[in-house]
């Protein structure tokens, strides 16, 4: 049977859900929340954390980097386990394992342990999010409520995002480090005990067998990959990344190779043949791009250039993920009788518009501003990404959604470590470079402020206040002059998105790529 007779079955069989199909939603956006609000709540921890056990430089960086290295290589592996034997039991033993590990490193006695915690946290994490994506395929398949519960699936994870920094900066306020890790246990415990009794199992009636090789050529292919991109990100160019990326392209090549050969392939390679799947997951990636190195300049102007807190510079950017959220939700009735090849670009428009206004206003710099243009940025990116998801899962037939949901979800990983990487880098080369030390600021001191703006801050609250205030007018100067030319960067990159839309989406209204 062929991929698009296999969707086309499916399609026909959609029934429309009742209460308890939305009820089931409710339970898997559980854990949709705590993944995204454990994406930006550590970065909160990270200075206590520091205080309390004392961690290197290097372990440091292993307490960030150990959960997104391992989970983003193991995304595949465990969509496709879901697949083979049980999307809603990949879902459980994930809640668990991740409950259980949070526990451990939140009462962590030392940084080898806490990175231990983290690496596991990845593991079963990688557990959690393809199933969660994979069980709406099954649960919902009626086209028309698919949208909506992809669109709810997206808004939650957006909410999570603004949730973080809330929740961290409140949790730090009163309690230590290790609140934000046990935050899980909460959150989790529901699901354990609903979903059992809500959420429908589902798996591929024809699983084949497991095949370890594919598993370990999968894992040596991300690795390497997103570990090269961090490591550009935090010491620039060198032969370090690109031995790595050149690994991890050999490794994906004999993974793909070894696909093609098998009968009952891990991944099936015959998703990326169809135009739609490949330009939504291309979509979804640039756009995570744009939003994560939007975020990671916003961040640091809103603390270290306007002095505010990371609570006020999280409720800061709430009104841009309110409106990302209500532009998720608010696509699904237009995405069923416009195009997804206009709907997307047109929605991508909108955040280019966000960048540009960075870029060219003489007032970037202005609360204000920052304010309007997160708006823009996140409408255009919360309308297409729900459309595009729902496009990705569309595309791949019921049996494979575990597989097509863990592909969407290694786009998301890419994008956020590419966002910080490209975008990120690019800004700092651009600070060091346009950074004015003033007279009066000693040689080592000078040396730290061109680093990072967080080092000039650092820097000139140690010195007098003449010399440490014109070092932070020149530091504030030297980041938003870059800042233009990064967002003129981001602009490009979803211009790029939507072009990429408008050549590869098909169909209008309710048809779809399916047919």
């Amino acid at each position: 049977m062929t991929l698009t007779e296999e969707l086309r079955i499916a399609d026909a069989a959609g029934r429309r859900q009742g209460w308890r199909g939305w009820a089931a939603l409710v339970v898997l956006m559980l854990p949709v929340l705590l993944v995204s609000v454990d994406n930006t709540v550590l970065s909160f921890a990270l200075p206590e954390i520091g205080r309390d056990l004392a961690p290197s430089s290097a372990q440091q960086l292993w307490i960030i980097d150990a959960y997104p290295l391992v989970l983003a290589g193991l995304l595949v592996t465990m969509g496709s386990l879901g697949d083979r034997f049980g999307r809603r039991r990949l879902l459980m033993i994930g809640a668990t394992g991740f409950a259980a590990v949070s526990a451990v490193a939140a009462f962590a006695p030392s940084p080898e342990l806490l990175i231990v915690a983290r690496a596991a946290m990845g593991v079963f994490g990688a557990m959690l999010m393809p199933s969660t994506l994979s069980l709406l395929r099954s649960i919902f398949t009626d086209r028309d409520q698919r949208r909506l519960a992809i669109a709810v699936w997206a808004a939650m994870f957006s909410a999570g995002s603004a949730l973080g920094p809330i929740v961290g900066g409140i949790l730090l306020e009163h309690f230590s480090w290790g609140s934000v890790f046990l935050l899980a246990v909460p959150v989790l415990v529901p699901l354990l005990v609903l979903a059992p009794i809500l959420v429908p199992e589902s798996r591929d009636p024809r699983p084949g067998r497991i095949d370890p090789l594919s598993i370990a050529l999968s894992m040596a292919t991300m690795v390497p990959i997103v570990y090269a991109i961090k490591e550009f990100a935090v010491a620039g160019p060198s032969a370090l990344p690109l031995v790595l990326v050149v690994a991890g392209l050999l490794f994906g090549w004999l993974f793909v190779r070894r696909q093609l050969r098998s009968a009952t392939p891990m991944l099936d390679m015959r998703l990326f043949g169809r135009g739609t799947f490949t330009g939504a997951l291309l979509v979804n990636l640039l756009s995570v791009v744009a939003l994560v190195g939007f975020l990671y300049f916003v961040t640091q102007h809103l603390q270290l250039v306007l002095g505010m807190s990371p609570l006020e510079s999280g409720l800061a950017l709430v009104p841009g993920l309110v409106l990302m959220i209500i532009a998720g939700l608010g696509v699904v009735p237009i995405s069923r009788r416009v195009s997804p090849r206009i709907v997307v670009p047109a929605a991508l428009v909108l955040s280019a518009a966000g960048y540009l206004l960075i870029s060219l206003s003489t007032d970037a710099a202005a609360l204000g501003s920052l304010i309007a243009a997160f708006g823009l940025l996140g409408i255009g990116i919360g309308a297409a990404e729900t459309v595009s998801n729902e496009l990705i899962l569309a595309s791949a037939p019921p049996a494979k959604a575990g597989a097509a949901s863990a592909v969407s979800e290694t786009a998301y990983e890419l994008g956020a470590v590419l966002g910080t990487a490209v975008l990120g880098g690019i800004l700092t080369a651009l600070y060091r470079g346009g950074i004015q030390i003033p007279d009066g600021v000693p040689a080592d001191a000078a040396a730290a402020a061109r680093e990072t703006l967080a080092g000039a801050v650092t820097t000139a609250e140690a010195l007098p206040a003449r010399p440490g205030d014109d070092l932070l007018a020149a530091a504030a100067a030297a980041f938003d002059a870059g800042v233009g030319v990064t967002a003129l960067i981001g602009a490009g990159l979803v211009v790029c998105a939507g072009v990429v839309a408008a050549a590869t989406l098909k169909g209008s209204r309710t048809q779809s790529v399916d047919h």
